[in-house]
């Protein structure tokens, strides 16, 4: 009972420190819009959720193992902060200006199903190994984003940025996600759980194919520009 108070008290804790390096970023960077600023966060939440999820995983002969087993306290730690950092992000949403019905889903989903694995205490290799494929490629996703804000919209920088995104993304989501999904399928995970993973997969599909799509039309994008100098934006 003492460490499930522990992890709820973590949760608060986290919540509070993500919404004050919101207040930190946005008094930084008072000039430029709410999204950038969220984007920032959100940048800083992805880098180091993939370090704790690294640094959680006890034998990398085997990432996902033990599977179908208890979490340890370390990987309840690891989901605890990416589950404020949602509430966080969630909140942050609610405010922003281009708010989408979907994004509010994805995040209540997303707390959901977290929350669920920490209240029943298992499954915890898995869903840090989701978190780690998951959050891989958010980094690079933001920084897209942010070099756009920046000034470097249709650059090269701007345009390999979105090709390092889109190959993290495929090697993780494509690669690494269908492995993990197989592997929670046939292990002895709850439904719920399993319900997740094929869940991801079908939406990590989906976003591939919009990632191929937007690569080809950037790389055809800028061979028309280069080759036409005097038609850049």
């Amino acid at each position: 009972m003492g460490e499930e108070y522990d992890i709820v008290n973590l949760i608060a804790l986290g919540v509070i420190s993500w919404t004050t390096v919101f207040l930190l970023v946005r008094k930084i960077f008072s000039d430029r819009s709410f999204e950038l600023c969220n984007r920032i966060v959100s940048t800083i939440h992805g880098i180091l959720a993939v370090i704790l999820a690294s640094l959680s995983v006890e034998d990398w002969s085997c990432p996902v193992c033990p599977l179908a087993s208890a979490s340890t306290p370390k990987q309840r730690q690891v989901l605890a902060v990416t589950v404020a950092y949602l509430i966080y992000d969630l909140i942050c949403c609610l405010f922003d200006v281009k708010f989408t019905l979907d994004n509010t889903v994805h995040h209540l989903v997303s707390i959901v199903g977290l929350a669920a694995g920490l209240a029943f205490q298992l499954c915890g290799s898995e869903q840090v190994a989701a978190l780690f494929i998951t959050e891989i490629s958010s980094p690079f996703l933001h920084a897209r984003e942010l070099l756009k804000e920046f000034g470097y919209r249709d650059t090269d920088l701007n345009l390999a940025a979105d090709v390092l995104f889109a190959v993290i993304f495929s090697v993780a989501r494509m690669v690494g996600g269908p492995y993990l999904t197989f592997v929670t399928l046939t292990a002895n995970n709850p439904l719920l759980i399993k319900a997740m993973a094929v869940g991801l997969q079908l939406v990590s599909v989906f976003w591939f194919y919009k990632i191929v799509k937007m690569v080809k039309y950037k790389l055809t994008k800028r061979r028309k520009q280069v080759g036409m100098p005097g038609k850049l934006d």
